[in-house]
């Protein structure tokens, strides 16, 4: 009888013991920049429930808050209400913003073991360039991208053009777009030679004519722009031309989410967009298409894009250790390698390219490395303290300028004086 007592005793202690575990599991509320439904949500849970299993003391609850700019809102008023998520994936150029709010942790203050710091330096030099200020680590990289070039071989052919050669010169892009383009009787265009989107994130086209005319938008501390340098609106002035003065793009504003469309609609030979669109129009273009790096100005050049992890400061301790190993799990060689496969987003480390899945992908589909190859060339996105404020300031001047409102370089001194501005009391 008393040793059944005691045995009784002791499984009482040890589901007690079990309910204690389960009830000390650390519980990472993840939010990500998607509306809900769709194949990057149910790709998300998969590698969250996936970590799960293999980390059984920790729980990650992604929630899924819209676009970025809908997320960083989010997350910020959160933050100020003293519930923030414990990790996030934002814009890489939102890293100044969430430093001067107090939002985050640096990522080596968590990370701080030999292993760590090998880790946080296994990624592409270029995506770190978004992610690092001050000498230390704000973001890890993980959906990052830049722009390239996508073209329609089917109609290089009818043009008479190399279907296999794209342009590798801003001369040879206005070139082949003028032969590209397409008029009825009327003079109405039927078929664009180019188009380079100038909604929702025009600024970061932009950099793309900026880079390869040889100059860059800000400096490395985010407190000055340079968008009235003369080479700035040079840039603005060909970019404007293409629409207006050779009338190879369409004049006015084009639509950032209706291009790939239009592509997959043969209304334009050449397009502009994000190596992020590249699992769709692979998935939607039924003719063959290829894509390259940016043409050359002055030298090629693209700006990076995309999203990093961040850690949130009022999360405790062991829920920014366990984010910590949730982001360095999910940006493993392998893991960063499927992601790449999974959505077009550049692999964001070097190793990642050397696994089997990715070699064998790049093997069948060569277009999917060419996003890689272009990080070489590649600068920092536009960033800045009070980045959208001041990138609004850009933005506004980009479409008075491609509107016709205004001349582009009126449009960007008016910019510049208002980035300078916003800017000045961020100046030591």
């Amino acid at each position: 009888m008393l040793l059944r007592r005691i045995a009784q005793g002791c499984a009482a202690l040890a589901a007690a013991g079990a309910m204690a575990a389960a009830t000390a599991q650390t519980e990472i509320s993840f939010y990500y920049p998607v509306a809900v439904g769709g194949p990057i949500t149910k790709i998300i849970d998969g590698l969250a429930a996936d970590f799960e299993k293999e980390n059984p003391g920790i729980k990650v609850k992604p929630i899924y808050a819209g676009t970025y700019q809908e997320t960083i809102v989010k997350a910020l008023t959160a933050h100020k209400a003293g519930d923030p998520p414990v990790t996030s994936v934002l814009l890489s150029t939102d890293m100044f913003t969430l430093i001067d709010e107090d939002a985050i942790v640096p990522i080596d203050s968590v990370a701080s073991a030999a292993e760590d710091k090998a880790w946080l330096k296994s990624f592409f030099p270029a995506f770190m360039l978004n992610s690092q200020t001050g000498g230390k680590t704000w973001g890890v990289p993980f959906q990052r991208s830049t722009v390239v070039l996508y073209w329609n071989k089917e109609l290089f052919k009818e043009a008479g053009l190399d279907p296999n050669k794209p342009p590798a010169t801003w001369n040879e892009m206005l070139a082949y777009a003028q032969k590209l383009t397409k008029r009825d009787a009327s003079g109405n265009a039927t078929q664009w030679g180019i188009q380079v989107p100038s909604s929702g994130f025009p600024y970061w086209l932009f950099q793309g004519f900026t880079t390869q005319n040889g100059v860059e938008l800000m400096n490395a501390a985010g407190d000055t722009t340079y968008f009235d340098k003369p080479e700035v609106i040079e840039a603005l002035q060909f970019w404007v031309d293409l629409g207006r003065k050779h009338r190879v793009m369409p004049q006015g504003v084009v639509e950032w989410g209706t291009t790939p469309r239009d592509f997959f609609e043969r209304k334009i030979a050449m397009m502009w967009t994000t190596t992020g669109n590249l699992t769709n129009v692979k998935n939607n273009a039924k003719f063959d298409f290829g894509v390259a790096m940016l043409p050359a100005g002055k030298r090629r050049g693209s700006p990076t894009g995309g999203g990093n992890f961040y850690v949130f400061k009022k999360s405790s301790p062991a829920q920014q250790q366990a984010a910590v190993r949730f982001i360095r799990w999910i940006t493993s060689p392998e893991r960063a390698a499927q992601w790449g496969i999974d959505t077009g987003y550049v692999a964001v480390r070097p190793d990642a390219w050397e696994t089997p899945a990715m070699k064998k992908y790049v093997a069948g589909f060569p277009a999917a490395a060419v996003a890689r190859d272009q990080l070489q060339y590649a600068v920092a996105e536009l960033s800045t303290h009070e980045n959208q404020r001041v990138t609004k300031a850009l933005n506004d001047g980009l479409q008075a300028a491609l509107t016709g409102a205004k001349t582009p370089a009126q449009a960007m001194q008016d910019a510049q004086r208002e980035a300078e501005r916003i800017l000045k009391p961020y100046r030591r």
